[in-house]
């Protein structure tokens, strides 16, 4: 069998040469024989399995990291010091974060699983001159597709025979609107949605009939090359996770630094090498927040919980702190900006213009601009009913929800009629349909013709160019003065019908829809912006977040709804088109300026979606993305937060992106941007306060060495505060819900850490007020008062423990000390509550007092405990004072 020749570019190749370079006959298809050998020759029609990481795999990739690291040596350690309860705390710390990683991941698993669904729906197809129904991954290159309305396409083909073809390519391209399809070749450049010649696998055929040549199959496709792309895209680390790294090596290498100098300093001053190695690790275990992973955690999914409140789901817990920083929003159009449907926006009378909103279901129609009188003409009396007898469509309500059956566009006539206040049934009794003329890709009219109250009435609906040819009674300036008008709305992204109509007495041939018609107007339809859209589009704005459409629809389209939303506004009026974009290795740097300038992107490929995305990530840009179609999710994927719609979106997408919005409601992202950021402020305020209290740890351990007065806290005395009383205030500040003025700010830069010099200013400033409170009440307890060193260590440590507790006051915000929102977090009390007791049970309970080496505090060193908690409040507060006092 000679090799076949399978095209790369089929939209550009004759359907004769088609059928030469594949072999087939089209009027009987392949033979069976044919059939199976290409199908070996070829493979299955089906998306290919890829290699999924195994589970021991993901648990594995749980326990690398730094910090996880630095804790594992640190639990050796204690084991080899024969330490046996400090380590087993070590370890159990891992494995929480281990277990909250793997399930977090194990979740994410699933975004293939959508696609391949895709491909379990039968074809029917031409062979040995019959039409057979076979499975869709039997199909195979040559195959004679049959298709009709209701089907699944099975594969890319192209079409050599139709008769009123529509696709729905939405999922696919972008296209709102139904796509006619033809035979004719479209230009060699042409995009997807462009490429009328053609069917691709996995979209539905909503109208008529077509027989195809099937020119790829399973990763060949369009489908299976965006299924390709999502298997391809990476997803790097989100900008949390990364901060977390970051400041995690910061915080090694103070903990090198100053257990290596303690280390060296203690050799030369000939100290027992025991004591500095545990001193060292007490050092380590102090240097490293334990609990911070394990808060961040929690702190992420109480805001997953609010969010999911509000009908937002979230799939990767750190997708929302990405979120709270994203500072580019990619969004698609149909389904997202706007309703997904088609909708009458604009009429235009030969002599009056309306843009219009229609609701059917409440039976209202308002005038939002031009002529307010256009509802009392005649004329438009007329117009509503040429739309509803010229018209095969059925809409109804049934228990208060709309069904709809045939051609969006003449649904929304019927629709549009109903608003108006009148009944398309009504209008079907009283003028009963005795003969159709069916739109053609010929005539590009549709004609009915009715009878009513004795005489003869016929509608007529069609291309402006065709409708106005047979109005005979049209002078050629009118006529061109209406097509130009309807060539406008063309250019305003409406699609565009003419209407016409003719009464007669006497019965009109065959021929009734040709000649003598009555001109009555021009409908402009649209996918109506959704209405919660421009103000979601302005707080976007206020929040400094640019907002960029970018879709596979019409330029013209996609330019009248960023208008209408005011995602652009005037002068801003730039689209540029998949045709006008570079590969995106040839870009220069100009090219890239002209690009981050541009808020359209109309005609845009998948590929060209990840190539924009890219491009604003390199930019040092937090990119989102929201889509809702097939085409969507290889971009979904590879932005750092893919938001996906829940109710019009594709599973593919759904399942592919980090989080779902269960309402479709763009205004949804506006409210999770504003948790992300209080999340953000949250995160970066309970990191100041947990390494403020792991430095003043690291500093009392320290400066006690240096200065020679024994060793006041022990490694494992440091991990319980470390993991009980620090983490509970931390968490209460992880979940407070204050800050409203976080959405009138800029979005912070994303090159930024999470603490930058400020803040690394003030956790040494509350660090050495810690400090020095607690170290001055241990020496004064030991020096002074003659407490042993025992009776020192206990006192240090609840010293410290208290004073850490207390310290959460010190995060506040506002100016007033005691109404504020850390005062205002219940949370904060339940916490402060709740360490203290756990401190009291560690002296009270035998047990914990033996393990963390507790003994009898006698009632002075109870005041030195207190005194010393109380005193940094005290200190930073007058600091403080004085700062804004200094300032003013």
């Amino acid at each position: 069998m000679p090799t076949l020749s399978v095209p790369d570019h089929p939209h550009q190749i004759p359907i004769d040469q088609l059928v030469t370079d594949l072999a087939v006959n089209p009027k009987k298809g392949l033979s069976a024989d044919e059939a199976q050998n290409r199908y070996e020759e070829f493979g299955p029609n089906a998306l290919q399995e890829v290699k999924r990481e195994s589970v021991l795999t993901i648990l594995l990739r749980q326990f690398t990291g730094v910090i996880v690291y630095i804790l594992a040596a640190a639990a050796g350690i204690s084991f080899f010091l024969g330490e046996t309860v400090e380590g087993f705390a070590i370890i159990a710390v891992l494995l929480i974060n281990a277990l909250t990683g793997f399930i977090l991941e194990w979740n994410a698993r699933q975004s293939m699983d959508a696609l391949r669904k895709m491909d379990t729906t039968p074809a029917r197809v031409l062979r040995d001159g019959r039409v057979r129904e076979i499975s869709s991954e039997e199909v195979t290159i040559g195959d004679v597709l049959v298709v009709e309305a209701g089907d699944l396409v099975a594969a890319d083909a192209n079409l050599f025979e139709v008769s009123q073809l529509q696709t729905d390519e939405s999922a696919l391209t972008g296209e709102s609107l139904p796509v006619d399809k033809n035979t004719d070749l479209p230009p060699a450049e042409s995009p997807l949605g462009d490429q009328h010649n053609r069917l691709f696998k996995g979209t539905p055929v909503t109208a008529g009939t077509g027989r195809a040549i099937v020119t790829g199959i399973g990763q060949q496709t369009e489908l299976g090359k965006i299924a390709t792309m999502v298997e391809e895209a990476k997803r790097s680390a989100t900008p949390l996770e990364a901060k977390l790294d970051g400041l995690a090596k910061v915080l090694i290498w103070v903990t090198v630094g100053l257990a290596t100098l303690f280390l060296v300093v203690g050799l030369i001053r000939k100290e027992e090498p025991l004591r500095l190695i545990e001193t060292a690790l007490a050092l380590a275990i102090a240097a490293i927040p334990e609990g911070m992973s394990v808060v961040a955690t929690i702190a992420l999914a109480y805001g997953m919980l609010r969010l999911a409140e509000k009908k937002v789901i979230v799939k990767r817990l750190s997708a929302v702190e990405t979120l709270g920083g994203t500072n580019v929003i990619f969004t698609d159009k149909t389904g997202t900006l706007t309703q997904n449907r088609i909708e009458v926006n604009t009429l235009q009378l030969p002599d009056q213009y309306a843009e219009i909103q229609a609701d059917a279901e409440a039976k209202k129609l308002a005038v939002v601009d031009g002529d307010q009188a256009i509802i009392e003409s005649d004329v438009y009396q007329q117009l509503i009913r040429v739309g509803v007898l010229c018209n095969n469509a059925d809409y109804d309500l049934v228990n208060g929800q709309p069904k709809e059956v045939g051609d969006p566009v003449e649904v929304s006539l019927l629709k549009f009629a109903l608003a108006a206040g009148h009944d398309p049934d009504q209008i079907h009794q009283d003028f009963p349909r005795k003969a159709e003329k069916a739109f053609s890709s010929d005539t590009r009219i549709m004609g009915t013709l009715h009878q009513h109250e004795g005489g003869f009435f016929v509608a007529v609906k069609g291309a402006a160019e065709e409708v106005l040819d047979r109005c005979q009674s049209l002078d050629e300036t009118s006529r061109k003065t209406y097509y130009d008008l309807s060539e406008k709305m063309a250019t305003d992204g409406l699609r565009t019908l003419a209407f016409a109509y003719r009464e007669t007495d006497t019965k009109p041939g065959d021929d009734f829809a040709d000649n003598d018609l009555t001109y009555v107007g021009l409908i402009g339809f649209l996918d109506p912006p959704r209405t919660d859209v421009t103000p979601a589009l302005k707080a976007c704005r206020e929040a400094g977040i640019k907002v960029i459409m970018v879709t596979g629809d019409h330029p013209a389209t996609a330019l009248t709804i960023a208008s209408k939303v005011r995602l652009i506004e005037p002068g801003e009026e730039m689209v540029l088109t998949g045709k006008d974009l570079k590969p995106f290795g040839e870009l220069k740097a100009a090219d890239k300026k002209e690009l981050l300038k541009c808020r359209v992107f109309a005609r845009v490929s998948p590929a060209q979606k990840l190539d924009m995305i890219d491009l604003y990530q390199q930019h040092g840009d937090i990119v989102g993305m929201t889509g809702d179609g097939v085409n969507d999710a290889p971009a979904l994927k590879k932005s750092d937060i893919g938001i996906a719609m829940g109710l019009r979106g594709t599973q593919v997408a759904a399942e592919t992106a980090d989080m779902v919005l269960k309402d479709d409601s763009f205004a949804s992202i506006v409210t999770a941007i504003a948790q992300g950021r209080v999340i953000f402020e949250n995160i970066r305020k309970f990191v100041l306060f947990l390494l403020s209290c792991n430095l003043s740890e690291i500093f009392v351990v320290t400066f006690a060495g240096f200065l020679n007065v024994g060793n006041p806290l022990l490694p494992l005395q440091i991990l319980f505060i470390n993991i009980v009383t620090d983490v509970f205030p931390a968490l209460a500040l992880g979940v407070g819900r204050e800050n409203s003025s976080l959405m009138h700010r800029p979005p912070r830069d994303p090159k930024t850490p999470i603490m930058d010099g400020r803040d690394w200013r003030m956790v040494v400033f509350y660090a050495l007020a810690l400090t020095a409170s607690v170290l001055g009440a241990y020496l004064l307890g030991t020096q002074k008062l003659g407490l042993t060193e025992k009776e020192g260590n206990n006192l240090t440590f609840y010293a410290l423990s208290f004073a850490q507790i207390l310290h959460v006051f010190n995060l506040r915000s506002g100016r007033s000390f005691f109404v504020n929102e850390i005062t205002r977090n219940r949370y904060i009390w339940y916490a402060i509550g709740l360490c203290l007791l756990i401190l009291a049970l560690t002296y009270y309970v035998p047990f914990l007092a033996q393990v963390l080496s507790i003994g009898t505090i006698p009632s002075t060193e109870l005041w030195l405990i207190v005194a010393a908690g109380v005193a940094p409040i005290i200190l930073v507060q007058i600091v403080k004072a004085i700062l804004r006092w200094r300032r003013q």
